[in-house]
């Protein structure tokens, strides 16, 4: 049974910074890759950005490179996404989920989903 809680959201001004945070629970992070997609009127499921276990594999998706940035700490069973210069297109809903092992680009490779959290970017 696997678990997972994002955290972190909110209402942000262009040029501002928000934190997220993904817990996990039921199951060893350790042994998962942790992937980040959004939801927005543009796209269904928009990579973000993704991180294998070892902590040596990420990927971080054009429209956000050099913005964010992807941390995991196997102790606390959590791994967050710092999100530096928000731009308004950077709305939506945002989702982390588990992948055994090895992270992929396609979120049909991508089992579990839960209720993601709402990031909100206006003046």
């Amino acid at each position: 049974q696997l678990r997972f809680v994002e955290s972190g959201g909110g209402l942000v001004q262009p040029g501002g910074s928000l934190r997220l945070s993904c817990e996990v629970s039921g199951f060893s992070l350790k042994n998962y890759a942790i992937g980040w997609f959004r939801h927005s009127p543009r796209e269904e499921r928009e990579p973000v950005s993704c991180l294998a276990t070892s902590g040596k594999s990420i990927v971080y998706f054009d429209s956000v490179k050099g913005r964010f940035t992807m941390s995991r700490d196997n102790a606390k069973n959590m791994v967050n996404l710092q999100m530096n210069n928000l731009k308004p297109d950077d709305a939506g809903v945002y989702y982390c989920t588990p992948r055994p092992m090895f992270c992929a680009c396609s979120p049909k490779h991508y089992d579990h989903w839960g209720q993601g959290i709402r990031v909100d970017v206006s003046t």
